[in-house]
């Protein structure tokens, strides 16, 4: 008991063979149908493939003419297989003369999914041992494994505790052998001409209309699309079949379906009228790789291929052609910063199909289908598949032209790449309020000679974005969407700003850079986002700086700080400078810019510190007038001696960092921090500081024991394009108006928490 040979798995005597066919999952239904077409019987669809039945001559003519299965498995044994021992034992007991001898070569491959059999290479080793100590045991030979093309090849499936041991009879089916390399993301074929058949392209194809990819990459739909209308077998090119060494392999039943299925490409190529393939990409590396895919096709004289961008698509360049189907796989972006070129990639996409295409039938797929709405289509039938693991979209819609006085009645965003394409309501008021804002705001950055600015900060609640200009770049920072909106609309709201934001700013879509801004914790607020190392020189009130717009949260120059910053010029002259938490070292500048005695720079980060010492240096200020230590600020106020006229105090909210002694809360701990850098103000001097915490209340009080005096001044500090959020910081002008803190002021003063360190995982069992 335990096992059976192959006739032991058919359920009753007499019965047809049976088969598995594999499939991207998400297209069983489709694959059913074509197999049914094919010939099988009782095509029955489960996940990821089909089962069905059927002769062997409709079992090899699937493997000639599926297009859409990824393998054909017929199974030869199934067995009770509980743990590793088990299954070397039922395997060892198959009849395996009747399927391979000890010349013959194989491989296995092995899925798993089970308790006590867990890894699927383990269990491949299995299955091998015992067919090879199988023939061992009859022959004294152990017939060889070819991980290339072996004369068998096998596939095993076990789930809980049975197995499945199958013979793969096409090996990887999607391999049509046309294709040897493809782009970054290549659609394998089969799941290309499952897209195709849902799009209909096989009734389009008969009826005469023609086929266009705008972006086709290396060029695999415009291959399916015209093996389907030439009427090429799939199977035809490919010289390997995993059952070609099998002992059951009924080798002359298949070389006649071979020689039909030649006759019927002979003749499709040889039509006089057929649909017009055409294909174009703006990359000139990818389509030499498409020009080679199809050359190896057989293709050359069916299929045509450009060079051309989605903007540089004419009316008159399909003026002779029939309308039929637009299909494409547009890119998707896996990570955040992909999305701002993607937003304005679909829009011209849309408007390339709008202007050209009108009256044809569409389809693309995607795995962002938010980003389809960018094109303005209205997507009629939606269909899920899976790109490998990726989840994607095939979105299916009749492409319609609009005539000029409907387009008149639709908000337009007029796009740098020719031509426009139409916006959401919401979308056009975001545009209008941008607009409003750069109206303002550039004659006074002009006059200010500033080069960066904010020109939008979350105005529009449903737009939850700051939006930054650094000269020609500019820089947009998502807010973290509260619960209540749904993902998708906030991701719609996203693709509205990556659309419209860089249209209006005139900035190319490679100068835009998307971060997203959320609640940071302990070191988080440090880490860097990319490893780019793109520094942009920028001014600011005819001083230099440094800013990196992608690798780090923040870009290197905190553009609200910028007044206070240049009271700090205004008030340096021949001055002892400190700057505590200092950043990239921009206040330190200023300081130096306004006549400084000296500069004392204090910063935890030593990438950061050595970003402040370029931007001084890029000012023209080095020497020794000018020190920088690497230090916890805390640590280092707690026990600093010394005198210094002016100090600039910006410490951050909130930070747990590994790299600091104490736990930093500013506002449990401002007053603490205060009298430390009161202890160091000269008898006149200055202490300037700053924090963002919104929700922050300055203990005027108990500074004022410490003999300190604050005067609020955060108003004057609030440059014109963050006078919209009153709140964005909060700066007071502190001074001595006692004796200082070392008198004693201190005592009684809240101890700075030490860092906790993180609970160690508690792991069960």
């Amino acid at each position: 008991m335990g096992f059976a040979v192959a006739a032991s798995i058919f359920r009753w005597i007499g019965a047809m063979p049976q088969f598995f066919a594999a499939a991207p999952k998400g297209v069983e239904e489709l694959l059913a149908e074509e197999l049914s077409n094919l010939g099988a019987e009782h095509a029955k669809p489960a996940v990821a493939g089909v089962r069905f039945e059927s002769s062997w001559e409709t079992a090899y003519l699937i493997l000639l003419w599926s297009r859409i299965a990824s393998r054909v498995l017929h199974p030869i044994a199934e067995f009770t297989a509980v743990n590793p021992d088990q299954l070397y034992k039922e395997t060892k007991r198959i009849d395996w003369d009747s399927h391979l001898n000890a010349r013959s070569t194989f491989a296995v491959d092995a899925a798993v999914r089970s308790a006590k059999i867990t890894h699927s290479k383990f269990a491949a080793l299995k299955v091998k041992d015992a067919i090879a100590d199988y023939f061992r045991d009859r022959t004294g030979r152990r017939p060889s494994v070819d991980r290339g093309q072996p004369d068998l090849q096998l596939s095993l499936f076990v789930k809980g505790d049975r197995g499945t041991l199958s013979v793969d009879l096409g090996g990887p089916l999607h391999l049509r052998g046309y294709r040897r390399e493809g782009g970054q993301a290549p659609l394998k074929e089969n799941l290309a001409a499952a897209i195709l058949t849902r799009a209909q392209w096989p009734e389009i194809a008969a009826e005469g209309g023609d086929f266009v990819d705008p972006m086709c990459g290396s060029g695999t739909l415009l291959i399916e699309a015209a093996m389907i209308a030439a009427d090429i077998a799939p199977g035809l090119q490919r010289g390997y079949m995993g059952m070609l060494g099998w002992r059951q392999f009924q080798a002359k039943l298949w070389r006649s379906l071979v020689a039909e299925a030649e006759k019927r490409r002979d003749e499709g190529l040889a039509r006089d009228r057929r649909p017009r393939v055409h294909g174009c990409d703006l990359d000139p590396r990818i389509l030499e790789i498409a020009r080679r895919n199809v050359d190896r096709a057989g293709l050359g004289s069916f299929i045509e291929l450009d060079q051309r961008a989605l903007a540089d698509w004419r009316p008159e360049h399909t003026r002779d052609w029939r309308p039929g189907l637009a299909a494409s796989n547009p890119p998707y972006g896996e990570r955040l910063g992909q999305e701002v070129e993607l937003a304005g990639l679909y829009a011209s996409l849309g408007a390339t199909l709008r202007s050209v295409f009108g009256g044809w039938r569409g389809a693309i797929l995607t795995g962002a289908p938010e980003l389809f709405k960018q094109t303005g289509i209205r997507a009629e039938r939606r269909n899920h598949f899976y790109n490998g693991p990726l989840s994607c979209t095939l979105l299916r819609f009749s492409v319609w032209a609009e005539r000029p006085e409907q387009e008149a009645k639709r908000a337009l965003l007029p796009l740098a790449a020719g031509g426009a394409v139409p916006i959401s309501e919401g979308a056009a008021m975001f545009r209008n309020r941008l607009e409003k804002n750069l109206k303002t705001l550039l004659p006074w950055a002009a006059k200010e000679g500033l080069a960066c600015f904010r020109v939008y900060d979350a105005d529009m609640p449903e737009y939850n974005a700051a939006i930054d200009v650094y000269s020609e770049h500019v820089a947009i920072q998502e807010y973290q969407a509260p619960r209540d909106i749904p993902e998708a609309d906030a991701k719609r709201r996203l693709y509205d700003i990556l659309l419209v934001a860089p249209e209006i700013l005139g900035a190319p879509r490679d100068q835009v850079a998307l971060k997203q801004r959320k609640k940071q914790k302990g070191d988080s607020q440090y880490e860097r986002l990319d490893k780019s190392g793109q520094f942009l020189e920028v001014g600011e009130y005819g001083l230099r700086f440094l800013v990196n717009l992608r690798d780090y949260l923040d870009t290197g120059l905190f553009l609200d700080h910028r007044l206070t910053r240049r009271l700090v010029r205004e008030s340096a002259a021949g001055k002892r400078f400190l700057n505590l938490f200092a950043y990239t070292g921009a206040a330190t500048v200023y300081a130096a810019a306004g006549g400084a005695a000296s500069t004392l720079t204090i910063d935890m980060s030593a990438n950061y510190l050595d970003w402040a010492k370029r931007n001084m240096a890029l000012n023209g200020f080095e020497g020794r007038a000018h020190r920088f230590i690497h230090a916890d600020c805390v640590k280092w106020l707690s026990q600093a001696r010394g005198e210094y006229d002016l100090i600039f105090l910006d410490p951050p909210t909130f930070s747990n960092s590994k790299r600091m002694e104490h736990a930093v809360d500013i506002q449990r701990d401002h007053v603490k921090l205060l009298a430390w850098a009161g202890r160091l103000l000269a008898r006149d001097g200055v202490l300037l500081f700053s924090t963002n915490f919104r929700r922050f209340k300055l203990d005027a009080e108990a500074l004022a024991n410490l003999g300190l005096s604050a005067e609020d001044i955060s108003q004057q500090t609030i440059p014109l394009d963050f006078a919209r959020n009153p709140r964005i910081h909060y700066c007071w002008k502190i001074v001595k108006t006692g004796p200082s803190p070392d008198a004693g002021g201190t005592k009684g003063m809240p101890r700075l928490k030490r860092r906790q360190p993180p609970k160690p995982r508690q792991h069960k069992g």
